[in-house]
């Protein structure tokens, strides 16, 4: 190497190098590349190699010394010359890899200055620190440590151990908590929207106070202390709103105990024990309705409890119990029976059957609703005895077990006049003379529910609602009432299932006051039977229907869609999930459609039509 470049460098290194930085430099550093380490490690390495090679001139010791002040001199032994090159290889391979690297590029374009080999080469010397798992030298004590990915820098340079870390910790100022990022453009929103319609909680327009307070509330529902004197509705919805997030515990469920009410609802159950229901009837000593979802833990010990009390109940929903024995619920009937006129079971696999069903006549004489949804020990021989229940109003059986529509007939027979709601959910082998026996015997309706039969005609819907002597009917659900042939699906030649017929036949009895329609998967209802019950001039009007569900009734346009629109006028939600020809209807404002098959998602709120 020559004088002169021997000078520079003795200079450059007195004094220092000053003035702005480049881009390389700054991308050196905030990767914690110092040069102080790798001059330690090549003075040991050098040390070492000198030791075992008996080389211990002064030459060497003059030339070490020289390295460390920053000089660049001769090397006289062939052992330094083999590690300084290979050490330089290493560096060299660094700095190319850094100067391949996409952040290096961008840095460099945008501080537009061009670093030569020596000046890279001398800020990698310079900045470049130990890995996690190498050793180093503490910057403030001196203690040598361990490198880890969580070691501090020292704000002269260096490293820092960890007892000297934390004592900078506490010192340093606290940092501030990065600000969350709301929800990214129009496509965030919209999966909020489509989250709130499928909960059934979406609304138009701007949230009522009452629903921000509701929501405030949630938020902070620990430094709640009480509900105070709120009315039922209100405390109702606080309680599905701490379900929905999972909040609902031992600790919150207080705050729904008032000694005072006799309605507790829990919807969501799963984090409550069976001391936590019990509870519930040792606070609440005037209880009348109860309702719990997700009960896992409302098991033996908690019925012998509530038999025990004086608690008589009215109301009792119970959803998942299913560690209740069957000789519980026997004892619980006829104890606490007389006073039941609600009851409720859900999922209770194999402990509430046909022996329950048996019970109810003697010991539940006032009993208005009954509904039994997911029971397995429930059959044909119990669904017989509902027919004793004269007071029966309301009736909703999901079974897993078939009955035989005889035994429908029968206790239609013997309690239809008198119900208002009537629900067979999932009977596929369910046939026209149950419908017959609706179209005889019930005169009070207003719920009627018969879903996914694979025998029922055109014919019999047909029959059912014309010359029918029951009042209009406000809820009416038979989704899934079609012909099913995996070979051919679309021919239909015996018309099973609700078709034109039995369409136009039940909007012509109970258009006029009817609110919600589910004929989901109807797929032999022609686009000209929609087109007659929905005529495009909008001479028929269903002032009452809010909810439409038109569901894989493959017959479906959007011109179909457009008639709905202009015969209900006070429509809010529309579903048209597997209808591949709806495409590009104008939705109108305030009204909800629903499953539009394009990329605009699940909702399309549409304008006034002055604005059209």
């Amino acid at each position: 190497m020559s004088p002169t470049r021997s000078r520079q460098q003795n200079n450059r290194a007195g004094r220092q190098i000053r003035g702005p930085q480049s881009a390389l430099t700054d991308f050196l550093a905030s990767h914690n590349i110092s040069a102080n380490q790798i001059r330690l490690d090549a003075d040991a390495r050098r040390r070492a190699a000198e030791q075992e090679n008996g080389a211990s001139s002064s030459s060497n010791q003059q030339q070490v010394a020289e390295d460390e002040v920053g000089e660049s001199s001769t090397v006289t032994t062939s052992v330094t010359v083999t590690t300084r090159t290979s050490r330089r290889k290493k560096d060299q391979k660094v700095i190319d890899k850094i100067k391949a690297s996409k952040t290096y590029q961008k840095r460099k374009r945008n501080a537009g200055e061009d670093d030569a080999d020596d000046d890279l080469l001398d800020t990698l010397l310079r900045e470049r620190a130990p890995l996690p798992g190498q050793m180093d030298n503490c910057a403030n004590c001196g203690k040598r440590f361990t490198v880890t990915a969580y070691s501090r820098n020292h704000p002269d340079g260096g490293l820092l151990c960890s007892p000297c870390g934390k004592e900078m910790d506490k010192d340093a100022p606290p940092k501030k908590k990065p600000a969350k990022r709301a929800a990214a453009g129009p496509v965030g929103r919209r999966r909020q929207i489509q989250s709130k319609i499928l909960d059934g909680t979406f609304q138009l327009g701007a949230k009522s106070l009452m629903t921000l307070c509701i929501e405030t509330l949630a938020k902070n529902i620990d430094l709640a202390e009480d509900l105070g004197d709120l009315p039922q509705p209100v405390i109702d919805k606080i309680a599905r709103k701490l379900s929905k997030h999972r909040l609902l515990n031992p600790t919150t469920l207080s705050l729904f105990l008032q000694p005072t009410a006799d309605e507790v609802c829990i919807y969501d159950g799963a984090k409550l024990s069976a001391d936590d229901y019990i509870r519930i009837f040792q606070t609440v000593p005037g209880l009348k309705r109860l309702k719990a979802r997700n009960a896992i833990h409302f098991k033996d010990e908690v019925m012998d409890f509530l038999v025990s009390r004086k608690t008589e109940l009215e109301d009792l929903y119970l959803h998942g119990s299913n560690l209740i024995a069957e000789e519980k619920w026997l004892e619980f009937l006829q104890k606490k029976g007389k006073s039941l006129q609600s009851l409720r079971v859900y999922w209770t696999d194999k402990h509430f059957g046909d022996s329950a069903l048996a019970a109810l006549p003697s010991s539940c004489p006032s009993l208005v609703r009954l509904k039994a949804c997911h029971n397995q020990k429930i059959t044909g021989e119990g669904v017989k005895h509902l027919a004793q229940l004269h007071h029966l109003k309301h009736l909703s059986i999901d079974l897993r077990n078939h009955v035989h529509s005889d035994v429908y007939v029968n206790v239609l027979s013997s309690i239809g006049p008198n119900l208002e709601t009537f629900s067979i959910t999932r009977e596929i082998e369910l046939d026209n003379t149950v419908l017959d026996a609706i179209h005889n015997h019930c005169r009070s309706l207003q719920k009627l529910r018969i879903t996914d039969s694979e025998v029922m005609t055109d014919e019999g819907f047909a029959r059912l609602f014309t010359n029918w002597e029951n009042k209009c009917l406000l809820f009416v659900d038979l989704q899934k009432c079609r012909q099913v042939d995996s070979a051919n699906p679309r021919q239909n030649p015996d018309n099973i299932g609700l078709c034109d017929r039995g369409f136009k036949a039940l909007m012509a009895h109970s258009g006029r006051k009817i609110q919600h329609l589910n004929v989901h998967g109807c797929r032999h209802i022609s686009a000209k039977a929609f087109e007659e019950v929905f005529p495009s001039d909008g001479k028929k009007v269903y002032p009452e229907l809010k909810n439409l569900e038109i569901s894989f009734c493959e017959e479906v346009t959007d011109f179909v869609v457009g008639s709905i629109f202009k015969c209900c006028p006070n429509l809010h939600e529309l579903n048209v999930f597997g209808c591949m020809k709806v495409k590009s209807v104008r939705v109108p404002k305030g009204k909800i459609l629903v499953g539009v098959p394009n990329a605009l998602g699940m909702v399309i709120e549409g304008v006034d039509d002055d604005e059209e």
